[in-house]
């Protein structure tokens, strides 16, 4: 329940500019909050609100986004928790607060404790990452991190962009029509016992289901033939692919000459 000197002095400077502000106090359960879940809501929610009326007496009018953003706490190892199922709790419970305030909110969600991608990586971040969408939520945070932030891996945001896919197809729900319901082609083509030969089916097959670029869905034979590779290989190949074949736009030189100078006074300013 205090604000850090130098959190301070970055409130002061980005205020300066008209870009959103978010605060986000990240307490951790049993460590820096209390040990149940609905203290450390309540604590990270009154840290929250300080943070909004600073910024506003620093800058009237400053955009914010409510950082709903609390960790548990393993007692175990004293490492923060990335991806437990109170992880998932509470960032639903801190986007139901932020949306009841009208500010957009931001969560973590999507990460996991694994160090690799594995079973574990893709369970944590699948859940989590889908009931924080579920719940309304508008950013989430730091996609490509391999365990509490230790690392960063390209490989695991390879997994993550599949995960955002097979969640976005979640939000989208479904079509209730007269046309998607299809009362006539079913009474056509039930008694036949397939729809594969049906205008119908071609018209909304590619809209109706989602199609994965790394997820397997091979038959058991044709994945032995094609190497039998599992998630972890897929995605490093599709990182590999990305890296030897994208062509970034390059930056003007202007942009460079603006980046040179923001780092030449950070060198100063810094003593580096």
């Amino acid at each position: 329940m205090k604000f850090p000197y130098h959190g301070v002095d970055l409130l002061f400077e980005t205020c300066r500019y008209p870009l959103p502000v978010q605060i986000g106090p990240m307490a951790q359960v049993g460590a820096t909050a209390p040990g149940a879940l609905a203290g450390t809501l309540a604590q990270e929610n009154a840290e929250i609100l300080a943070g909004v009326v600073l910024v506003q007496l620093i800058n009237p009018g400053t955009p914010i986004c409510y950082g709903g953003i609390p960790h548990a706490f393993d007692m175990k190892t004293t490492q923060m928790i990335f991806a437990g199922p109170e992880q998932a709790l509470m960032a639903v419970a801190m986007t139901q607060m932020g949306k009841r305030y009208g500010l957009p909110v931001y969560i973590n969600v999507g990460l996991t404790d694994s160090k690799t991608v594995d079973a574990q990586a893709g369970l944590e971040a699948g859940i989590t990452l889908a009931l924080g969408a579920l719940s309304g939520a508008d950013i989430f945070g730091h996609l490509g991190i391999s365990g509490v932030d230790q690392a960063s891996s390209l490989t695991m945001l390879m997994m993550q962009h599949e995960l955002i896919g097979y969640i976005e197809r979640l939000m989208k729900g479904i079509e209730v029509s007269d046309e998607t319901l299809a009362v006539d082609v079913i009474a056509a083509a039930a008694p036949e016992g397939t729809f594969l030969s049906e205008m119908h089916t071609v018209e909304h097959f590619r809209k109706e289901l989602w199609f994965p670029e790394l997820l397997d869905r091979q038959f058991w034979q044709a994945w032995r033939e094609s190497g039998a590779k599992d998630m972890m290989s897929r995605c490093i190949e599709k990182k590999n692919e990305i890296l030897a074949e994208h062509i970034p736009t390059p930056l003007s030189k202007e942009t460079e000459k603006d980046i040179d100078k923001i780092l030449q006074s950070a060198r100063r300013n810094l003593g580096a």
